[in-house]
């Protein structure tokens, strides 16, 4: 018995290593075409996302594309302390962060507000009919969406104004006024995304058991009640890492959306990091400058990351990793 024991023991002392490789060939084999489908994410994350990180090496120099990355002189940080230093900065920062709020405050609580509403919903029929309703305008291009917004609010027979003409006599220029552009942005944001951003919180929802719903109208707990001891507890979690995955993009207030808004009237207090840097970049050619400002933008999107993660597992929460 002894011998068996010590024959059976002897091979994965020696070649402990093969026998691992064989098993993860024997399981790549197996498991082929699960890999296949993954292979189309992967390729995608190392092509437009690790890849391209090699460009920041342009933020510490004096980035000429003539003389490419190994030639160009370094210039440490040079354009780091000239992005701080510029009046912009303020400007950027403020539009910036405040637009990012704004999301937070405002975007971020009515996706799980919209899923708790449709989760309610007991007619099959017309729960389908609001969620494909709710979800077409993220299919919508953001060209088409600001279009659709000028066809309302522009002060030519824009339907709204020729509205409010009839009711107090009066136009207000909603495109142009810098008073309106927050607004204006937050809304669009909601009517194109909200629909979308519910899909994760309604297959959170569907995990729900319903034997505890069952139970808690046993016990005589009416639909808020169940809300609150039930539903939320269960989808608190995935709130929390999404919520975290949000501060990841704080600073990123979307290119497209913004530059399209802006207008000589407005720009004061719609100008962000995000169309500054493609002026910087793309109409100037100051690649190495605009490479600084978007590394900035990076690494405060990852201190929060790293930040609202460690606050999460303080609390005895789940977090992201």
């Amino acid at each position: 018995m002894k011998q068996d024991i010590v024959a059976s023991a002897g091979p994965p002392a020696i070649g402990g290593a093969d026998g691992k490789s064989g098993k993860l060939l024997k399981d790549l084999i197996r498991d082929k075409w699960l890999y296949m489908m993954l292979l189309p994410g992967v390729l995608f994350f190392l092509i437009f996302k690790y890849v391209p990180m090699y460009g920041l090496l342009m933020a510490f120099q004096d980035y000429k594309p003539f003389t490419g990355f190994m030639n160009s002189p370094w210039v440490g940080l040079k354009h780091f302390e000239r992005f701080f230093s510029e009046p912009q900065f303020g400007m950027l920062f403020r539009n910036t962060v405040i637009l990012a709020i704004y999301n937070l405050v405002f975007f971020f609580p009515l996706p799980i507000i919209l899923a708790l509403m449709m989760n309610e919903v007991r007619h099959a029929k017309f729960k389908y009919f609001v969620q494909t309703f709710v979800y077409i305008p993220h299919f919508v291009s953001w060209v088409v969406v600001v279009g659709i917004f000028y066809m309302l609010f522009t002060t030519e027979n824009g339907i709204i104004n020729e509205l409010l003409y009839r009711l107090i006599g009066d136009k207000i220029a909603f495109l142009l006024e810098p008073e309106w552009f927050r607004t204006m942005i937050i809304s669009q944001s909601i009517w194109k995304e909200v629909g979308w951003g519910t899909v994760i919180f309604l297959a959170a929802l569907a995990g729900v058991d319903l034997q505890q719903y069952e139970a808690a109208r046993i016990d005589g707990a009416g639909r808020w009640r169940q809300l609150w001891h039930i539903t939320l507890p269960a989808i608190r979690s995935t709130i929390i890492i999404l919520f975290i995955l949000r501060l990841g993009n704080f600073l990123d207030s979307g290119f497209e959306q913004i530059f399209l808004m802006l207008t000589p009237t407005n720009r004061e207090v719609g100008e962000v990091f995000d169309t500054y840097v493609y002026t910087k970049g793309m109409t100037q050619a100051q690649y190495s400058y605009s490479a600084a400002v978007g590394l900035f933008k990076s690494v405060v999107g990852l201190v929060l990351v790293l930040g609202a993660n460690w606050l999460a597992k303080r609390f005895g929460e789940e977090g992201v990793y």
